[in-house]
């Protein structure tokens, strides 16, 4: 089943399946960091008011807005 990135918890692992449509101005930017399709990640910490969200994929951390977390598609890796 695939969700938005944002909507997972911490310590949640996923793999990214897609971009959405609405987040076209992230997906350049987005993929040049590393946020390719079957790419797996985990979901490491939130800030205190939920924004930013920290991801751990590839060996490094990568902090991510809402905005651009709600443009990434994943599904929940067991």
């Amino acid at each position: 089943m695939t969700n938005r990135l944002n909507s997972f918890s911490v310590g949640d692992t996923g793999k990214i399946t897609g971009f959405d449509i609405a987040g076209k101005a992230y997906r350049k930017r987005l993929l040049a960091m590393g946020l390719t399709r079957g790419t797996e990640f985990k979901i490491t910490r939130f800030a205190p008011l939920g924004d930013p969200i920290e991801i751990k994929l590839r060996g490094f951390s990568l902090t991510l807005r809402k905005e651009e977390a709600s443009a990434i598609l994943a599904e929940l890796v067991p």
